[in-house]
């Protein structure tokens, strides 16, 4: 159980960074997963009040508050539109609508969590995160970087000619998934990305050029065996290595497949 010493609403980015910088003090998302840990948190600083609850599209981007609900991803038409559905199939089986109503995507980045399906989808495409301090990062980077006390104020992504598909397997739905994987192809160039593996997701671009001259079935399966090799995996509860392996090569494939008929 999490015990809660002291509430506080932030006014500002600032007095929220502030606040962030105690050594037991958090920032709240939807609280789905901090709930389920044990200790004290001295200070809990709610966002609500910074406006970071909305979508906004323009021409060249979309522009996602850090408190957007997975829910609010799901449903929104231009982001799936753009996505081809990608959005709304990374999320739709998180647990169920009432979950998603409250998880957030600020949590669901900011934690860079192994299981993550948003985290897959999102690093597929060309996307940034603002931090408060840190100020914009490609996603790929943020992946890498080392947990700190900043605040991800929104995620960005860019509007380049972009078809997507995502793809995962779960043993049962709503349980967390065996591994996801979202294959996207910006202005032609391919890349795979493959979470739950169960280690953080991994991008995969395909600098060897396999699929540059067209897609095949032949193709298609280089491309995924290319993709094999480059994602170590590892087990546990919901699958072997091996079976995690196997199954980057068949949701690859498919997700490929997806793509050919989005031409």
């Amino acid at each position: 159980m999490v015990t809660i010493q002291k509430y506080v609403k932030a006014q500002s980015l600032e007095e929220a960074w502030k606040l962030n910088q105690g050594k037991k003090n958090r920032i709240l998302g939807g609280m789905l997963w901090m709930r389920l840990g044990n200790g004290t948190i001295s200070t809990a600083i709610d966002l609500c009040d910074l406006g970071l609850d909305t979508i906004e599209e323009t021409d060249e981007e979309f522009s996602i508050g850090a408190r957007v609900t997975l829910r609010e991803l799901e449903q929104h038409v231009g982001l799936n539109t753009y996505t081809h559905d990608a959005v709304k199939n990374a999320v739709k089986d998180i647990v169920g609508v009432q979950f998603r109503n409250m998880a957030t995507i600020g949590g669901s980045i900011w934690g860079r969590f192994g299981f993550s399906d948003v985290l897959t989808v999102f690093l597929a495409m060309d996307s940034y995160v603002e931090l408060y301090k840190g100020g914009i990062v490609s996603m790929a980077d943020f992946v890498s970087m080392k947990m700190d006390n900043d605040i991800l104020i929104r995620v960005i992504v860019k509007k380049r000619a972009c078809q997507i598909a995502y793809m995962a397997v779960r043993n049962q739905s709503t349980d967390f998934p065996v591994l996801t994987c979202c294959v996207s192809k910006l202005d032609g160039t391919y890349r795979a990305v493959i979470g739950a593996r169960p280690k953080r997701a991994k991008l995969v671009s395909d600098e060897n050029g396999i699929m540059a001259n067209g897609v095949t079935k032949e193709v298609a399966a280089a491309f995924a065996s290319y993709v094999a090799e480059q994602v170590p995996t590892d087990s546990n509860l919901r699958g072997s290595s091996t079976y995690r392996t196997h199954l980057i090569h068949v949701l690859t494939e498919r997700c490929v497949a997806q793509l050919y008929n989005q031409q």
